[in-house]
């Protein structure tokens, strides 16, 4: 499944947004996941929060990948 970002034009009416087609459970889980972040950037005041982004992205692939591998 490739993931789609929001476009802005959100519905809230169904199980699906109208906008970027992601379930309400995706969503969801992705702003969690993004308030996490930046509680995490807030607390620590990186003056590089891209590099701490980036490594995070990165570490999660990696560690994606393996456990798709494993299944």
């Amino acid at each position: 499944m490739k993931f789609s970002p929001c476009t802005g034009d959100c519905t809230s009416n169904e199980d699906r947004c109208g906008g970027c087609g992601r379930s309400r459970e995706e969503i969801t889980e992705t702003q969690l996941i993004t308030k996490q972040l930046v509680e995490h950037l807030v607390k620590y005041q990186y003056d590089d929060p891209e590099k701490f982004l980036d490594n995070v992205g990165k570490k999660a692939i990696k560690r994606s990948s393996k456990a798709q591998e494993s299944n």
